[in-house]
């Protein structure tokens, strides 16, 4: 499913500092995955970057026709 140009995609959009995602391939659909303590330790301009960078990955990935699932990774469950 993954793609050279989705690739391409992902690669073309740079990471803010001290934040990344791990993107997996399922066959039928792409996970971005994000660790929410790193997510969490950023101030707050950084929690905005890590946002519209987690939204413009998720959008290139699917112009490219990917579907894609967004998930957080750690955390406390309610």
């Amino acid at each position: 499913m993954y793609t050279d140009t989705m690739k391409m995609a992902f690669h073309s959009i740079p990471a803010p500092n001290n934040f990344g995602v791990r993107l997996e391939d399922n066959d039928t659909f792409l996970t971005i995955r994000a660790k929410e303590d790193v997510f969490m330790r950023l101030h707050d301009d950084e929690k905005r970057s890590a946002i519209e960078y987690m939204i413009r990955v998720k959008k290139a990935l699917e112009d490219n026709g990917a579907i894609v699932l967004l998930v957080r990774e750690g955390g406390k469950e309610d």
